[in-house]
């Protein structure tokens, strides 16, 4: 694989700046009270295409919108203008690698103590930078049930990405890394299964796979979206969507994760049992393997999916 670096650029108060550029000022609002909506958006690079493939680019502009319509955040952009200003940022940047890519919406006046959201003067700035595995997909990894618990929607916007809600997600994946374990499991108030400190989860009974509900306070996922399609489309699996215990992930033969950033990963063990075998289900094996020659661009049957920008 090319991995020319490219330029490190960022879209800033309107414009492409050198992201060494790109900075608030320290009584910014959102950097005090979370009041940001962002979107974390992938960008895989096709060798045989000299293309970064940027996997359902305007899904992700549709779901940032609705975070700003909850947090009032006035954006001059629509998805069509956001998904231009993408395409150009990335262009410009001559990234010929994986990268990921960064939209924040955020309530940028410089007012400390200013509480109400209608007041606030908003902003955009997105990012681009080059991006690795998150998980390593290869193997099965090791979680732990978080004593943190998830924000119940009526706390908190769960099916957004709103920057605060993200504090109790950080504190459940550091809790688990320092026990050893590689990713948090989050329950919701009455025990039931929500999901992962950052994706969504999955556990699979012979051939049913089923996730929680979108009424369990869990992100709803443009990756969860395309497992139910692809499951459905490529195998003819059905997924069903209700309240999970605890226990049954236990018992489960197979249990993955989905998200931008970690794709499709197998989970191996939780709370130091086994799950199944303890190694990657052969369900989770085929979907993995699917998903992958989708988010790459090389199943054009999903071109849909995809916004090609070509990298000289």
């Amino acid at each position: 694989m090319n991995t020319h670096l490219g330029k490190s650029l960022a879209f800033f108060e309107g414009k492409i700046v050198p992201l060494s550029q790109a900075k608030v000022g320290i009584m910014t609002h959102a950097l005090h009270y979370g009041t940001g909506v962002f979107e974390g958006i992938r960008g895989n690079w096709n060798d045989q295409k000299s293309s970064v493939v940027i996997f359902r680019l305007a899904e992700h502009y549709a779901r940032l919108k609705r975070g700003c319509k909850i947090l009032q955040i006035e954006l001059p952009y629509s998805v069509d203008d956001l998904v231009e200003i993408t395409v150009d940022l990335v262009k410009q940047s001559g990234l010929s690698q994986d990268v990921y890519i960064r939209p924040l919406a955020y309530k940028s006046e410089e007012k400390v103590a200013n509480l109400k959201l209608h007041e606030l003067e908003s902003d955009f700035t997105l990012m681009i930078v080059p991006f690795g595995d998150y998980i390593d997909n290869d193997k099965p990894i090791r979680c732990q049930t978080s004593s943190w618990r998830r924000p119940d929607d009526s706390m908190m916007p769960t099916g957004v990405k709103l920057s605060g809600l993200y504090t109790t997600s950080i504190l459940a994946k550091t809790e688990a890394i320092k026990a050893g374990f590689d990713e948090a499991i989050l329950l919701n108030h009455d025990g039931s299964v929500s999901e992962g400190s950052g994706e969504n989860i999955f556990m699979v009974e012979g051939d049913r796979i089923t996730t929680p509900a979108e009424t369990e306070n869990c992100l709803l996922g443009i990756t969860r979206d395309c497992v139910f399609k692809i499951a459905k489309n490529e195998f003819n699996y059905e997924i069903n969507s209700r309240k999970i215990h605890r226990s049954e992930l236990y018992l489960a033969d197979e249990i993955f994760l989905t998200g931008t950033a970690a794709h499709i990963t197998s989970v191996g063990h939780l709370d130091n049992r086994p799950i199944g075998r303890g190694d990657i289900g052969n369900i989770t094996n085929k979907l993995q393997k699917k998903y992958f020659e989708i988010v790459r661009g090389n199943d054009e049957k999903y071109s849909e999916w995809y916004t090609k920008v070509k990298i000289k």
